[in-house]
């Protein structure tokens, strides 16, 4: 099942979105033209990995391009490939303008990366000495998909299901975000993700700390829109 669009209209411009998504595409244009040797080397640098982070574990000094500790942000930005990059880029597309325009811009990219922050720890804690790279804004956007399932359980979504030949039909977003986060825990219990591969538990864990923090936000901007009427 593969989401295409939303009935869900927005007011305001998505720019912090729009910056997000081309920021994304404009560095993995970057990543495709380089070498595989200098590819590598740009995730290594640039990458989250979690024995580095952790003190386990140090880098070539060639390698370290900014500190550790930085290197959970620069990763939601980079991306294993083509179909990586496009399927994050379209859940994004989808689903962050309506929230973006629900908390504001600046709310918004501040939820965006504690959301992808508390993914990548999820993915990491439970194995801190990992020394694989991870990379890639899927956390953040499944950050998102929590956000827009508690604001908007019941907006239809426009989805595609590839059987044989491709028929599209729309289903209220508690199915078809219901249907894809039960996907991610499943597979998180079946995976042995210390062998490398897709980071479901940083899916689960983005998942739920967008469901949970969305109220704070929601709760901030109603507090500054009430003290904004009430000058």
């Amino acid at each position: 099942m593969i989401p295409l669009s939303d009935d869900n209209p927005t007011s305001s411009r998505p720019y912090v979105t729009l910056i997000i998504l081309f920021s994304c595409l404009f560095i993995f244009l970057i990543q495709i033209s380089l070498s595989d040797v200098n590819d590598r080397a740009f995730i290594y640098a640039l990458g989250f990995i979690p024995a580095v982070t952790f003190g386990y574990a140090n880098l070539p000094s060639e390698l370290i391009w900014i500190p550790s500790s930085l290197t959970i942000l620069s990763s939601m930005f980079l991306h294993g490939g083509f179909f990586h990059v496009a399927s994050n880029m379209l859940y994004l597309w989808i689903f962050a303008d309506n929230i973006e325009d629900k908390i504001g811009h600046k709310n918004f990219f501040i939820f965006y990366l504690l959301c992808g922050i508390v993914a990548a720890m999820a993915q990491a804690l439970p194995e801190t000495t990992s020394r694989i790279p991870m990379i890639g804004a899927s956390g953040a956007v499944s950050g998102i998909l929590g956000a827009y399932l508690f604001l908007y359980p019941k907006a239809k979504i426009l989805v595609v299901i590839p059987f044989f030949i491709f028929y599209t039909l729309r289903l209220p977003a508690f199915i078809v975000l219901g249907m894809w986060f039960f996907g991610q825990l499943f597979n998180s219990m079946q995976t042995n993700e210390g062998e490398g591969g897709v980071a479901f538990r940083a899916h689960v864990g983005g998942f739920v700390a967008g469901l949970l923090l969305i109220r704070f936000f929601i709760k901030a901007r109603q507090k500054k829109n009430k003290e904004y009427y009430t000058k």
